[in-house]
This record gives C-alpha cells, structure tokens and sequence, in this order.
C-alpha cells in the first residue's frame, strides 16, 4: 500500500501506545503481587514469631520436667542433707547428660551455687541464679535465658523439697544449632541467634543461613539496629527478607536477639513467573505488530535516514552530494528544503570565510590569515632549516588623502595600491596582505635578507608613479619595514611586532625601506620616557576621570555621559588624551589605562547611585582591549567589587578595531554583551567596515563620527550622510548618537532627523566626574530647543 501523507503513517504511534499500556499494566500487576507478597508475608512471621516462641516454651518445660524429676530423687536429697559434694556433682552430671543439659545445679537458699556440673558456667550465671529464686518461689519454677562466654543459654530452677525447700536445681541447656534447625523444619522462616557483650557489634551464634549470608545478617544489623519486635526489609545476598527482631535476653550491657526472617522472593517466584509469562506474550504481541507496521515505517524511516546522513554531510562541510530523495509528499519537500537549505548554508560558509580571513576591500589576506600564513612559514623554514621574511608597509600621506578627497577615494587609492602588489609580485610564494588602514603585508618564504630587500625596493619603485583616480592624480609614497626568520624572530608574534617597529622607524627616518636593527627599538628616548611617564602615572593616580553627558534629543532629558581620561602631570599640568593615548596603544599600555578607566567609571557609577542619579557610561575600549580574551572577566570583577550591574555601561568601539581581526573581536564582544553590556560603534563612517559583517556583531548603538556633524547645517552632503547613518541605526534596530555638537541649529536639525542623543561643547564640555551631580542641578533644560 502506498502511501502520500505522513499524517496516515502515525499507525506507528499507535504501537507505541499498545506497548506502553503492556508496559504499565506488567508493572501494575508487579506491584500488587509485592505488594499481597509483604503482606501475607508480615502475617506469616507474626505467626512463626509465637512457633518459635512456643518451642522456647516447651524447651524450658521439658527441662522443668527434668529438673523436678531429679529433684525428687532420694539419693540426691540425702546427698544434699549430708553435704555429700561428690555424691550431689556426680548425681547433677549423670541427669544433666541424660537430659543434654551443658550445665546442672545446685543452689542454697541463699541463692548461692553450691554444686554445679561445670563450674565455669556456673560463674557466669550467678547473677541470673540469683534473680530466678523470687519468682520460683512464688510460682513454684522459673525460667530464664541468659548469656555466658558471648552465648545464649535457657535455664530452668525448681525447688528441692524434704518436705520444705532446702535448695534449688538449675539446669541450662544452650540455644544451639539443634533449636534452629528444628524451627526451620516447622516453618519456611530463617532463624538466627546473635549475642552483644558490653554494647560490641553483634556476633553470630547459630543461624539457618548460608554463612556468607549470616555475616551480611550480622554486618546489616550492626548499622540499622532497631527496636524488638519493628519488622523490615533487609537485603541479605541475593534475596529480600522481611525481619522481625525478637529479644532473647538482656543482662546489663549483654543481648541476645533471634532474628527471624521470611524470603519475600520466595514468596513472590510463583507470581512473577505468571508475570513473566504475560511479557512474554506481550512482547510476542509487539514484534507481530511491529512486522505488520514495518512495512508502512520503512518508507518513511528510509527517506528520514537519508537526509539525517545529508545533514551529517553538511556538518562535515560535504556540499555536493546530491540529494536523492524524489517524493511527492511532505518528506518531499523537507528533501527540497534540505538541498536549498544547503546551498544557503554554503554560501554563508563562504561569505564569512571571505569576511573573516580576507580583505573585503582589497580582495587580499587580512591580518588574521597573514598570521596563520606566516605561522605556517615558519613552521616549513624551521623544519627546512631556512629562512622568512616578512615586508611591511605603511602609506605616507594617505591620512592627508583621506581627509581632502574623502573616505570613498581613499578606498579606491588602497585598491589601486593592492593591485599594483599583485602585479609586481606576482602569482608565487610571495603573498601581499591588507592588515588594516593604510597597512599592507607581504610574506616572503624561503627568502634571503638581500632578496627581501630588493623586493621592498621593487614595491617602492612601483609606488613612485603617481595614481589617477577620477581625473584626479595621487602621488603616493611608503615607508617599509623588513623584518625575518630566523635572525630577527623565531614566532610569528614577535617577527610581527618587530616587522612594525621597522616600519615606523622607516616612516620616522623617511628613509623607504629599513630593515629591523635591535637599536631601533632604543632609538626613542622620548617614547621609553613618555611610556616611564604613564607608568608612574598610573602608579600614583594622576589620571583623573572626566565625563562628558550625553542627552536624549527629544526630551532634553540628560541619559548618558562619556567616560575620558586626562592626565595632570605634575610638571606640565594637563596632558590631553591625542598627546599619550596614541602612544598607549602602540605600546600596549592602553590595557592598563582601559582598566583604570573602567574601575573609576565603576565607582563614579556606584556613588552617583548612591546620590539618586542614574545615568549610563559610556567607556571607551581600543584595539588592543578586544584582542584580549580575558577582558570580560576582568571587567566583571571590577563590576562585583563596586557593585554595580553590567547594564550601567555602553562600551565604545571604533570600526577599525573591529575589522583589525574580526574573529577575535567577535568573540570578545559576545562575552561582553552577554554579561549584559551595551556596545557601540564608535566614530560610525571613518573606518571601513562591511555592514554585513557589523550587522551580526552584538552591538545596540551607532555613534555618528564629529566630523560629519561639527558643520552640517552647512554642508548637505555631511547632512545626507548624518540623516542616511540614522535611518540605518534605526533599521537596524539600534540606538543612534551624534557627538561634535556645537550650536542650537546642528542640535534642532538632528531631531528632526531622528537622532536619539547628542553629546558636544554646546550641551557641555568635559567636565571632573566630582562635578555632574553640581552640573546637573544647574544645567540648561534642553527640552524646549
């Protein structure tokens, strides 16, 4: 039967259903029977307890029958009347034996044991022979079990009377192996006898168990000793009992205890083998019924299987492998939603290697795969026992360029740039590299120090032609730094960093192409000073926290404020950000200075709070800040040690920090964001990042570049680019901010663009973060503008 829907193949759902009602009522069934089991088994034991303690009872009677018996004796009273020692233990031993008694005596009217068939038993129950005469005497016998040498014995006293009692006979005979055996016969119950002397562990006398099992018995009731006559369940081997622990005797700190107990799986075998028998028939059921189904689920599990194998492939990165799954069902179109599933998914797979590896402007390697390419060099000049050398290049005047024919010229200037290494490089080993702004890259393998440099000089060369860009002539230089393995570096990191230090020193000396010296690294007396300068800086807090508000643009409502750092240095007052923090990121110091920030941010935060104002901080991070893995954590602990919330903050980057390596940057950004910190972009519209890329980044604000706004009631164009930057925020669902704004006629027109808040001298300018709570009592209500 063929079938064309998947909703008439549910058929399968029903035989589920069929075995699980098997299933519960195969359990259910299983209960009651446990259940019944226990509860005719506790019926049972009660009844066996009053056996066993009925056969004590005809013990002890037939030892009284004895000892009366031999109390009666005429030789044995004369005995006694004439002290005849010998005469009475002789005549004690031969009725003790006749009787299997261990132990037969003697005792005074006193209570004292006069004569005993064994004086070392005797000792031992002195106590007890001393307790039994009060109640022999008003009843004419009494019985007893005590415990001697860690073993219970049952012991018996009758008077000796001529005609009045003259003395007592005692007889004891041990609680033994025989008394067990015979209950076991009367009864399916195991029995066993276990004594403690002076409160130690129990100790196994005499049971019916295995004896792996008695020691179980012992080592279960040592832990879970509980009071007489309380019934539970004990796991002794292989089998369930149900227990009832009946007290023998108690003299002082010495116990004896007969535990009884009842097999609850012999009690239950007869049931569950009825129960077996109805899964056997239930399980013979379901494979009928899974043969009769079989046929309508193959032709959906088959289908199935192929495209779980086809989703599997797609895991692995297998993109070409066809789908041969032809249908006309719904498993026909899930087929087809695979298959354009997968040619969606190849193509992403290419647009983000494109994005994270290349160079969306230039067509070339990014720094991320420049680093793998030159690790991979080493890696093979290294085991070759060779050399590599990187070229790195810097293009003089470009920042001039970018400024005088704009951010859409200069673009097309670095593609001209790319195109000309290609040519003069070639389709070899030799690999140019876009690392970032106006910086490129090119890896030399198996390269001499001379042939590195006549390359540099070919690249040189190859720029002195000027470059003609929309009837517009460019002359263009670089500066080069070379640098290689093994004689300058032996990793990829330090050749890197010491490749750009080359580069600047040739950019400093205009000198074209230098190769890295260790004395370059000493050259700058200025730097080392500057970087000493910060350091002692930091050291004793001159950095002081500057804040600059932030207002929402259509209530004049102030929202936000900037973080900034100045620095008061002591002998040449203050030093503004573009004097070290340049500087600072160059040499790595910016780390340090961004956790300073942050931590005053923290705390500025935590007392503006504490004062009823609550306001977001925005704070600046750099390059280098988003290259460090652990930034999120140690943000966090600063966070926890002020105790204020993540949501207090907006951290600000910039898109060049961004796209230096886009993979490292995303992953930082998402551990930021989900701590629960706002990002945003930074100088939005002087970088070159792809909004493709930006889009998927965690970000919620855009933060418009100054130098669009500072005149665009002026210039249209900055006001077309300010207005189509805002309706991208706004599309994309994030907040927009414009900073740089300096009169009433740029902040009228930005809300009547739309922006959402605005930062610049007109609202205020830096200001000590001591004084925004003074400033906000006494500022200008921008509500009405």
């Amino acid at each position: 039967m063929r079938f064309h829907s998947l909703e008439s193949r549910v058929v399968v759902l029903f035989i589920s259903l069929l075995l699980t009602l098997q299933l519960v009522a195969y359990f259910a069934i299983g209960n009651a029977i446990d259940t019944n089991a226990r509860s005719a088994i506790e019926s049972e034991l009660k009844i066996s307890t009053k056996v066993f303690s009925r056969l004590l009872d005809q013990n002890a009677q037939k030892l009284i029958q004895g000892a009366t018996l031999l109390s009666k004796d005429y030789a044995f009273r004369e005995a006694i009347g004439t002290h005849d020692t010998e005469t009475i233990v002789s005549t004690l031993l031969n009725h003790g034996q006749r009787l299997g008694a261990d132990l037969t005596m003697l005792v005074d009217l006193d209570g004292k044991i006069t004569a005993a068939s064994s004086d070392t038993l005797a000792h031992g129950l002195q106590q007890s022979v001393s307790s039994m005469i009060k109640t022999a005497t008003e009843k004419g016998s009494a019985g007893n079990i005590d415990i001697v040498d860690g073993k219970p014995y049952q012991m018996v006293m009758v008077p000796v009377q001529a005609p009045v009692t003259i003395s007592w006979v005692v007889m004891a005979i041990p609680l033994d192996q025989t008394l067990v055996s015979d209950m076991r016969e009367l009864s399916t119950m195991q029995i066993s006898l276990l004594t403690s002397q002076n409160r130690s562990p129990w100790k196994m006398n005499v049971s019916t168990l295995e004896q792996q099992d008695a020691l179980q018995l012992v080592s279960t009731l040592s832990k879970n000793e509980a009071g007489a006559g309380l019934m539970r369940d004990m796991e002794i081997g292989d089998n369930r009992y149900r227990t009832n622990v009946l007290p023998l005797a108690s003299n002082g700190n010495n116990r004896a205890v007969a535990v009884l107990q009842l097999s609850i799986d012999q009690a239950v075998a007869p049931y569950k083998k009825l129960q077996r028998n109805l899964l056997i028939l239930t399980v013979l059921g379901c494979i009928v019924a899974s043969v009769i189904s079989a046929v309508t689920a193959r032709r959906v599990i088959e289908p199935v299987r192929q495209l779980a194998d086809t989703a599997r492939r797609l895991g692995a990165g297998d993109y070409l492998t066809p789908i041969k799954v032809e249908r006309k069902d719904e498993i026909g179109d899930l087929a087809n939603s695979f298959s354009h599933m997968r040619d969606a998914i190849a193509s992403r797979e290419q647009e983000i290697s494109r994005l994270a590896y290349w160079d969306t402007l230039t067509a070339l390697p990014n720094r991320a795969l420049f680093r793998d390419m030159l690790d991979e060099a080493i890696t093979q000049a290294r085991s070759r026992a060779s050399t590599c050398y990187v070229l790195m290049m810097d293009l003089d005047r470009f920042k001039h360029v970018n400024d005088v024919m704009g951010h859409s010229f200069g673009d097309i200037l670095l593609q001209e740039v790319a195109n000309r290494l290609k040519v003069e490089l070639g389709a070899g080993n030799i690999q140019p590299a876009r690392l970032g702004g106006d910086e490129f890259a090119v890896l030399m393998p198996e390269t001499k120090e001379d042939a590195a440099l006549q390359i540099a000089e070919k690249i040189l060369h190859a720029l002195e032609h000027p470059i003609s860009i929309e009837d517009q002539t460019v002359d263009i230089g670089a500066s080069i730094g070379i640098a290689g393995y093994p004689a300058h570096a032996a990793d990829a990191a330090t050749l890197l960093s010491r490749v750009e230090v080359a580069m600047y020193a040739a950019k400093q000396a205009k000198n074209g192409a230098v190769i890295y010296s260790p004395d370059i690294d000493k050259s700058s007396q200025q730097s080392l000073s500057l970087l000493s300068e910060m350091r002692t800086a930091l050291e004793r807090n001159d950095f002081r926290l500057y804040v600059q508000p932030k207002v929402s643009l259509m209530t004049g409502e102030v929202v936000a404020v900037e973080a900034l750092v100045r620095w008061l240095h002591p002998e040449r007052n203050f030093i503004y950000p573009d004097q070290f923090i340049p500087f600072a990121e160059q040499t790595g110091f910016i780390r340090q200075l961004t956790h300073w920030m942050m931590n005053a941010s923290a705390q500025a935060c935590r007392e503006w709070k504490n004062a009823g104002i609550r306001l977001k901080i925005s704070v600046n991070i750099s390059t280098r800040d988003l290259m460090d893995q652990e930034l999120p954590e140690k943000f966090a602990k600063i966070l926890a040690l002020h105790q204020v919330q993540a949501a207090d903050f907006c951290l600000e980057i910039t898109e060049s920090a961004i796209m230096d390596d886009p993979v490292r940057a995303h992953l930082t950004l998402d551990k930021l964001h989900a701590m629960g910190m706002e990002l945003s972009i930074d100088d939005f519209g002087t970088g070159y990042s792809s909004l493709a890329y930006l889009k998927r980044l965690p970000v919620n604000e855009l933060k418009i570049d100054k130098s669009f706004v500072l005149k665009m009631e002026q210039d249209i164009d900055d006001t077309k680019i300010v207005k189509s930057t805002i309706d991208l925020g706004h599309n994309m669902g994030l907040r927009v901010v414009a900073e740089g704004i300096e009169n009433t006629e740029v902040m009228n027109l930005l809300k009547e663009l739309g922006c959402d808040q605005g930062q610049g001298y007109y609202i205020s300018r830096p200001m000590p973060a001591s004084e925004l709570q003074p400033w906000l009592l006494t500022r200008q209500d921008y509500q009405t503008i």
